[in-house]
Order: C-alpha cells, then sequence, then structure tokens
C-alpha cells in the first residue's frame, strides 16, 4: 500500500467522521489516527494535505476555538436538515422498525459523530404502526422500473381478514397491473395503477403488495382510463380524499369564514373565496367525489354545507343520517 497516495484521501475520512464547528480535529490527533493505519507523516505534511483537499473543493476550515484544529465545513446536509429526514422515516409507517433503525442510522452517518450522538437523545421513534413488509425496498425498486419502461406488473395483494375468532389471518389476491406512479400521501405510500378489465385508476398500498415481477408486456396508456394524457401526480394527488377514486367534478362549498386557513391548506392558495355574507364564503374546488370526500366534509359538521352537485349534497345527507340511525337509540 502506498501511503503518501492515501494520505490524503484518509485525512478527510477522519474529518468527515470527527469533525464539526464545535468539534474541531488537532493536528496530532490525524497523526494518531493515521498512525493506527500504518501510515507515517510530519505535522507539517498534514497542513500540505488540508491545503490540497480545500483545492480540490472540499472546504475544510482551520480554527482556534473551541480549540486549535481542523474541521471539515462542505457537509451535503446541516443536523436541522438529517433531523426532518429521520424524523420522515421514523413517521413512515410502510418501512418496517428494524430498516427505520437502519435507514436512520445511515443518515446519521452524513454528520460527524458527535452530532450524531447529540441527535440521537431529540429523535422520538414509535413503532407501534409500522408494518412488517420486509420487502418494501424491492418493492419500490421493480415499481419505479416498472414504471419507467411502462411494462405490467404482476403482484400479489394481501388484506387483513376479520372473522369472530380474531385470528392474525389475511387474503391474498393475484393482480396483473398497468403502474403509473408512486405517491406518498397521508402517511401511506400508494401505487397508482389500472387493472385491464376497468376504465378507471386504482391506488394499492404498498405495505400490502408482496411478490411482485415485471412482465414483457407493455402497460395500458394512462390516456386509456384516466383523463391524463400523460399522468399528473400532483394533479392526482391533490384531487383525491383519503386516496378514494371517483369521477372528477366542480365541487361548490358553502363554508364558515373560520375555515378559510384548512380550505387553503387543502386545496392551495389560488384557489378563489368568494365572500356570501359577514360570516361564510364559498369556493369551487376540482375534487374526486368518492367517500373519502363526504368523510372529509363531514369532519366539518355544520361549518360546510354542498350547493353542487345536487347529487354530493346528497350523498353528504344520506351519510348524515345513516350516522344519526346508530345513535337514535
Amino acid at each position: 500500500m502506498n501511503s503518501k497516495k492515501i494520505k490524503t484521501i484518509l485525512i478527510y475520512k477522519y474529518l468527515y467522521k470527527y469533525s464539526d464547528a464545535q468539534n474541531p480535529i488537532s493536528s496530532s490527533r490525524l497523526i494518531e489516527l493515521l498512525g493506527e493505519e500504518g501510515v507515517e507523516c510530519e505535522r507539517k505534511s498534514i497542513y500540505s494535505d488540508i491545503k490540497a483537499l480545500n483545492e480540490c473543493g472540499v472546504k475544510v476550515v482551520s480554527t482556534r476555538t473551541p480549540r486549535r484544529g481542523f474541521y471539515l465545513d462542505s457537509r451535503e446536509f446541516r443536523v436541522p436538515e438529517v433531523r426532518l429526514l429521520i424524523d420522515a422515516v421514523n413517521s413512515a409507517p410502510f418501512i418496517t422498525p428494524q430498516m427505520t433503525r437502519a435507514l436512520a442510522d445511515k443518515l446519521k452517518g452524513l454528520l460527524s459523530q458527535k452530532q450524531a450522538k447529540s441527535l440521537s437523545f431529540q429523535v422520538y421513534r414509535d413503532d407501534v404502526n409500522k408494518c412488517d413488509n420486509e420487502g418494501i425496498y424491492n418493492i419500490i425498486d421493480t415499481l419505479d422500473k416498472a414504471i419507467n419502461s411502462r411494462r405490467l406488473v404482476r403482484l400479489k395483494y394481501r388484506t387483513r381478514k376479520i372473522d369472530k375468532e380474531n385470528k392474525k389471518s389475511f387474503t391474498t389476491k393475484l393482480f396483473t397491473l398497468s403502474p403509473y406512479a408512486l405517491i406518498w400521501k397521508n402517511d401511506k405510500y400508494y401505487l397508482v395503477c389500472n387493472k385491464s378489465s376497468h376504465d378507471n385508476l386504482m391506488n394499492l398500498r404498498l405495505d400490502r403488495i408482496r411478490d411482485i415481477m415485471i412482465l414483457d408486456s407493455p402497460a395500458r396508456p394512462v390516456g386509456e382510463c384516466s383523463e391524463y394524457k400523460n399522468f399528473d401526480a400532483a394533479d392526482y394527488s391533490a384531487k383525491m380524499f383519503n386516496m378514494f377514486t371517483g369521477s372528477v367534478e366542480t365541487v361548490t362549498l358553502k363554508c364558515d369564514l373560520d375555515l378559510r386557513e384548512q380550505i387553503l391548506d387543502r386545496f392551495g392558495p389560488s384557489v378563489p373565496l368568494t365572500a356570501t355574507d359577514v360570516d361564510h364564503f364559498k369556493t369551487d374546488v376540482q375534487v374526486a367525489v368518492s367517500d373519502g370526500f363526504v368523510s372529509w366534509i363531514m369532519q366539518f359538521g355544520d361549518m360546510i354545507e354542498v350547493l353542487s352537485p345536487a347529487s354530493l349534497a346528497e350523498l353528504v345527507r344520506d351519510k348524515a343520517q345513516k350516522i344519526a340511525a346508530v345513535y337514535s337509540e
């Protein structure tokens, strides 16, 4: 091994692993670490390597506070950014507990050891609602390849059985599907796809998919089973409520003035808001009319009224009557 050729690389490795602005690493410590790798050098050569790293675009800062030494100032991610990524991984229910821990540890590797250690005490993890599908990475990768190559996939879709004995068992169906997009919504990961026997889109949860494979046959063009010539994931996601599919319609809502923020948060800042009186406004929105949308409306009680279409108003009224009947006795 040519120690002179790898010395600069090793110094970069030590700076990446051990240093940050609050924890600079001294030249003496660098020499010590190099010695453990069987690389001997003088203090003066350390400065030459630091200079070489800076010339290559790796920003290494020489500092006297909080103590004399060097630290790497060119990391791709800052501590708050890594914290956000780890929180997202922890909150994702479609990633198993074991995979969550492994992925969080990899993200911590983007920081220095002491930064990662301090972060460990701040991050909360709840494994209660995590799935048990250890093949989720392979499923995501396979679907991504199938979508890009526009080919059919065959997969098994597993749902929980409910019986009087309360046994944990499942029903599994075999599907051949045209995949179009992967969407993360409502803390779940979904495949948007089409089953050839139907002329509409359907959504399947990735954590329920098993034994997936790509077929040689081409996928069905999305324009044959949807309003899209080229699938628009952002538009589709905005129109879905709880990922229930349905026909897209223009819906007019009369809302209590206090719901301004909720409407803008859900439909975007460009949605029209027109005052009807001092206490209410109305708005027109494009949505997929479905049970999911009905449930979303009903959570606001008498603060939202459907003005049109009449068919949606009837769905809401029927749902309210059925709920009232449950509690009538």
